[in-house]
């Protein structure tokens, strides 16, 4: 019966480690999302925030300029990775966008926040 009785606590040990340990990675990886979701929105506002309404409400300061909650309404957030990376170069009627060509860890932080404020 002792053995028995150890068996069952060392098996509940073994089940609630794995917990403890699954929890902290799953803690881990929200953090580190947040962390580049965050640089996303700096350089969202740096590049963007002059023209375009870069959160979860508000208006655009340029009324051409859509909001970036509503991209993903329009194409696949995915597909501006290659434009980022190569310089976006867009018009909005008359209003031109600045161009600006960001790296590779840049173009995932600023697809993460984005994919972070879309609104259906």
């Amino acid at each position: 019966m002792v053995k028995h009785k150890n068996f069952q606590i060392l098996k509940l040990s073994v089940i609630f480690g794995a917990l403890f340990v699954f929890m902290l990675s799953a803690q881990a990886a929200s953090s580190a999302q947040e962390t580049l979701q965050k640089r996303g929105q700096v350089i969202a506002q740096a590049n963007c925030g002059r023209c375009h309404a870069i959160g979860v409400e508000g208006a655009s300061k340029n009324p051409k300029s859509p909001p970036f909650r509503y991209l993903g309404r329009k194409y696949p957030l995915e597909n501006l990775e290659e434009a980022l990376g190569e310089g976006i170069v867009v018009g909005h009627e008359g209003e031109e966008m600045p161009e600006f060509r960001l790296n590779t860890a840049q173009i995932e932080a600023l697809l993460a926040y984005l994919a972070s404020i879309q609104k259906k």
